[in-house]
């Protein structure tokens, strides 16, 4: 039975709260690839199929997906249930219950960005539809490249939504049309991460030395102006949104 759209978003910010604590970490960029159900990590033989691996292979093979720190909790319990198991246990671990396993973990982790407050609906979207598709394929899709090039889109809005804010200064609309002049997916994340509140810093810093040119301001103003000058990007903006009009209120 497919998902409704309705019921992936209900379900996603009811569960966010237990997901975020049991999800894996996933990089901003990318999401991690599941090793392949060959031998060509553990032997000189890289075409040897899983069928044919020997004991100690299959177990080398799982005990490097325990190892690896982007296993989730579903894979972490199917590997470690099949090393308990026989050989054939770690076979069909190896054959199907991996691949499996992960999907349920990276349905754990695509649920965790629905959860996620700061998605854009370029993310909700494509995550959306991945879940709706219902296939490990989908859901390995997006959380590999959808994930990315979804986010990659709400920036750009995000982006081109600074532009229109009143106070947005010479410093900010340089360093937007710079983004957009040759945009990707990681000038994008950089500028909204760290770049913006940099660069709203000094556009801000210029305002407040234009206060402080002004001959007519008062002495209170003319103090508070001087010692806020100097301070965080936080601080700036808080002055000349709203300390600027309380010292002389």
């Amino acid at each position: 039975m497919r998902v409704t759209r309705g019921a992936v978003l209900v379900a996603a910010t009811a569960l966010a709260p237990a997901l975020l604590l049991t999800a894996p970490a996933f990089a901003a960029d990318t999401a991690p690839a599941p090793v392949a159900v060959t031998a060509a990590s553990v032997t000189d033989d890289p075409g040897t199929p899983v069928d044919e691996m020997s004991e100690e292979e299959l177990r080398i093979a799982i005990l490097r997906i325990l190892d690896d720190p982007d296993s989730g909790r579903g894979v972490t319990r199917e590997a470690g249930e099949a090393l308990e198991g026989t050989v054939e246990d770690m076979r069909e671990f190896l054959r199907t219950g991996y691949r499996l396993a992960q999907f349920e973990d990276d349905r754990v982790a695509i649920f965790r960005i629905l959860g996620d407050p700061e998605s854009g609906k370029g993310v909700q979207r494509e995550a959306v539809e991945a879940l709706e598709a219902g296939t490990p394929e989908a859901a390995r899709a997006f959380l590999e490249t959808g994930y990315r090039l979804a986010r990659f889109e709400d920036d750009l809005v995000a982006i081109t939504t600074l532009l229109a804010k009143p106070y947005a200064g010479k410093r900010v609309i340089r360093e937007i049309n710079e983004i957009l002049d040759a945009p990707t997916p990681e000038n994008a994340r950089a500028f909204l991460e760290t770049g913006y509140r940099l660069a709203q810093a000094e556009d801000d810093r210029v305002a407040v030395a234009r206060i402080l040119a002004d001959p007519d301001i008062s002495a209170a103003l003319r103090a508070a102006a001087e010692e806020v000058i100097d301070g965080t990007p936080e601080e700036l903006r808080y002055f000349l949104e709203t300390g600027r009009y309380e010292v002389d209120a």
